[in-house]
């Protein structure tokens, strides 16, 4: 499984407009992308404006199918003004453990 850890840092004051466009690409993902079984989106406690995104997909070409989708593509116009900095972690699953 391909996994992607993404660390982004917010403009400040962007984070409602930016859970606006993320919670509907996210919700979306799961819900459309039988590739895509995990999009969390989560706010850092220690920073307000510090957003951490945690995709799990079956394999890189679920991931590279997801940048293909409507929800994806009608997303990226309105997160990316809001984005300061953001840093990839990719890696390889070794064990998914889910609880829900």
């Amino acid at each position: 499984m391909y996994v992607l850890l993404l660390k982004t840092q917010l403009k400040p004051g962007s984070f409602g407009a930016f859970m606006g466009a993320m919670g509907v690409n996210a919700a979306a993902s799961v819900r459309d992308e039988p590739g895509c079984l995990t999009f969390d989106v989560m706010r850092d406690r220690s920073d307000p404006d510090r957003v951490w995104l945690y995709e799990v997909y079956v394999d890189e070409a679920a991931f590279e199918a997801h940048t293909r989708t409507a929800h994806f593509l009608a997303s990226r116009p309105l997160v990316e003004p809001l984005i300061e900095r953001q840093e990839a972690i990719e890696a390889d699953m070794l064990a998914l453990n889910p609880s829900r």
